[in-house]
């Protein structure tokens, strides 16, 4: 094959990664629309896309309200939520070469739960703002696990396999944790740590879309510098060593990330299991290794899930919201067979 030939079969294989990149974009914007139109009040789809698109024209200030207050920031948290632990996923995934490294799977969200489930247990509130109380426990926790995974891995060796085992202790750690506050908790304090380790989009209002998409952000912008690294590192921590990639800095950074997205998407709204496991393994599938693409494809996935779940967890049942981390669980654990049992080796 000449190298026109070879440049003409790489630009159409980029173009038909950017194209699976749109119609993923065009789903979300579609399961946005359908979740901010669903819900207790009805609402009329034309009503919706003018409140959401030019609020001035709206003649309803009841519809305005609805849109603008509830729906539309507990719409945004799920696509940040979604987006953050879709990024956070893929981002385990490459750095430990693990088809089952998530957030999640290596105990990040369990110390989450913890912490918030502390804090619910004795009663803590913080001086000036007793509502960021439980959210900053939860972070601090995740960040806890984080530091410890890492600093066990860094005792042995920063490898992928190590830093693995230390995720997979962490998790039944903090579990066993959680499980013994629940013992302790009284019953109408339980019923509340219960709730918040469901997961639920109930809480969210404009400042925890701010705070947790901010550090999206924030977490995305130090990845795009990394992208041709972690598409290196791929290849094996070998191969990526003589390519020039400082193998142990890139992991430890990237790792950091990945507690700081995983922080910030479970600290307002709970514990949410399978998306940082299952989107990125659909994402792959559609767009390849390259994280240029990957990364987005990661994101957008993660919050079409979430979203998804948001909407669903309305439909389950009508005047009442499912918990969303429940929902995820049940779309996820078929799905994940799914993707053993039919998935490619060549991903792996």
């Amino acid at each position: 094959m000449s190298m026109t030939q070879t440049a003409t079969a790489y630009v159409r294989l980029v173009n038909r990664r950017i194209g699976w990149l749109m119609a993923m974009a065009g789903l979300l914007f579609i399961a946005i629309v359908a979740d901010i139109l669903v819900g207790p009040a009805f609402l009329n789809v034309l009503d919706v896309l003018v409140a959401l698109f030019a609020p001035d024209l709206s003649t309803d200030p009841t519809t305005k309200v609805i849109v603008h207050s509830i729906r539309l920031p507990m719409t945004l948290m799920a696509i940040i939520v979604g987006a953050s632990l879709g990024v956070a996923g893929v981002q385990m995934q490459t750095i430990l070469g693990n088809p089952l490294a998530s957030p999640y799977t290596l105990g990040f969200s369990a110390a989450a739960g913890f912490g918030a489930a502390v804090t619910i247990l004795f009663g803590w509130q913080l001086p000036l703002v007793p509502q960021l109380t439980v959210p900053v426990a939860a972070f601090l926790a995740a960040a806890a696990a984080c530091a410890i995974v890492y600093g066990v891995a860094r005792l042995r060796g920063v490898t992928s396999e190590i830093m693995i085992l230390a995720g997979i202790a962490a998790l039944f750690l903090f579990q066993s944790l959680q499980s013994l506050v629940q013992y302790l908790a009284a019953p109408e304090v339980l019923q509340e740590i219960v709730f918040w380790l469901f997961g639920s989009m109930l809480k969210a209002n404009w400042f925890t879309v701010w705070v947790s998409g901010s550090i999206l952000i924030a977490c995305v912008a130090f990845l795009v510098g990394d992208v041709w690294k972690l598409t290196a590192l791929r290849l094996g921590d070998e191969r990526a060593q003589s390519l020039g990639v400082d193998v142990r800095r890139l992991r430890k950074k990237t790792f950091i990330i990945v507690s700081l997205l995983t922080a910030g998407a479970v600290a307002f709204v709970g514990t949410i299991g399978f998306v940082g496991l299952v989107a990125p393994h659909v994402a792959r599938m559609l767009v390849g290794e390259d994280q240029r693409i990957l990364i987005p494809a990661s994101g957008i996935m993660g919050a079409i899930i979430m979203v998804g779940a948001s909407l669903a967890s309305k439909l389950l049942s009508p005047g009442a919201v499912v918990p969303v981390g429940i929902v995820t669980a049940l779309i996820g654990v078929p799905f994940l067979f799914a993707l053993i049992l039919g998935g490619k080796k060549r991903h792996w």
